[in-house]
Formats: C-alpha cells, sequence, structure tokens
C-alpha cells in the first residue's frame, strides 16, 4: 500500500505506535525533520544540511538523494517511490511531498 507525506507533517511521536504503518511513517516523518550530526550517538542519522542556500532546483536534486538514501538506510521497511516539492519562490522554502510503500514482511 502506498503513503503519501510531507517533511512538515505534525506527528505525535507515540512510543508505542498502535500499527507498523503508523510506525513506519513516524519513522519517516522523524528523518525528514533530522539534520545529521545532531543526534548524539548517530551522527548520520538524518539529512545533510548541504541544501541549505542553494537554488531551488540545486536543491531539490540535493534533497532527492539524501532522503532516498536515509530511507534505505534508516527504514527498509519503506519503499520510496516518488517526490515532489511545494515550492515558494519568495522566501526560497521547499517542502518535499514523499510517496512511499509500506512491505509487511
Amino acid at each position: 500500500m502506498t503513503y503519501t507525506l510531507t517533511a512538515n507533517d505534525a506527528v505525535e511521536i507515540k512510543l508505542a505506535p498502535e500499527s507498523l504503518v503508523e510506525e513506519i511513517l513516524q519513522n519517516i516523518t522523524t528523518i525528514l525533520s533530522t539534520y545529521k550530526n545532531s543526534v548524539p550517538l548517530d551522527r548520520n542519522f538524518g539529512l545533510s544540511a548541504r541544501f541549505l542556500d542553494k537554488p531551488l532546483p540545486v536543491a531539490e536534486a540535493i534533497l532527492v538523494t539524501e532522503v532516498l538514501d536515509a530511507i534505505e538506510e534508516y527504514e527498509p521497511r519503506a519503499e520510496f517511490l516518488d517526490i515532489s516539492f511545494e515550492r515558494n519562490g519568495i522566501n526560497g522554502k521547499i517542502i518535499p511531498r514523499l510517496e512511499v510503500a509500506i512491505h509487511d514482511g
């Protein structure tokens, strides 16, 4: 089954999610909202900040690879299917919108 989520989805952190899907989506949202070097015992967790202050097309290209690599490494139960971006050209803000598939096994 496929699910769509954005990097700015407000997710209440649950220490005991009620379902596997809820757990995986929470994990992906955490990955998307965490910068590398900000987690003390796992400095590689999250996304690097290489995309900051780049032109929008360059930042999007960097984000695609960062998101793909992070999901493959930290949430292998999810399959990255597609990514699109909501752009705000005035303030240079981009919000990634992901489509992922959840594997039951």
